[in-house]
């Protein structure tokens, strides 16, 4: 795959956040919180997010990493390094986008992020994918 600086990652599109899968992850990882599946402990909590659930971390990070996929092919990532500055509700369409910022004979170095219209950036990170094997 031939990439350079300022190539633009193809966006991967959740359609709709599921509260379904939250609540069936909380169950997977053993997660007792119930912002991940009790809307009503949401709506309860001064941040004003409504009556929705939180999604769980490693699901927001699992978009990044699909669309990396998407793009580069699975076993690609090499390192993906992601803050999490807002948190991702139920029912939202989230975009994840990237940019390459820097490469070299075989790893692009990118700029990553998950997007919500109205609340512009959701998780912020970098990531270094092979690009030598695409």
């Amino acid at each position: 795959m031939k990439v350079a600086k300022g190539d633009v990652i193809p966006e991967w599109v959740m359609e709709a956040v599921s509260a379904e899968r939250m609540k069936t992850m909380a169950a997977i990882l053993r997660d007792p919180n119930p912002l991940h599946w009790n809307r009503d402990t949401v709506a309860a909590l001064p941040m004003g997010l409504g009556k929705r659930t939180i999604n769980q971390g490693p699901l927001g990070l699992s978009y990044m990493v699909n669309m990396l996929h998407d793009w580069a092919g699975p076993g690609s990532i090499k390192r993906l390094k992601m803050t999490f500055p807002q948190v991702v509700l139920d029912g939202e369409r989230v975009i994840a986008r990237g940019v390459v910022t820097e490469t070299t004979e075989s790893i692009a170095h990118c700029e990553v992020w998950l997007e919500e219209a109205s609340r512009g950036r959701l998780l912020v990170g970098a990531a270094e994918v092979d690009i030598s094997q695409s």
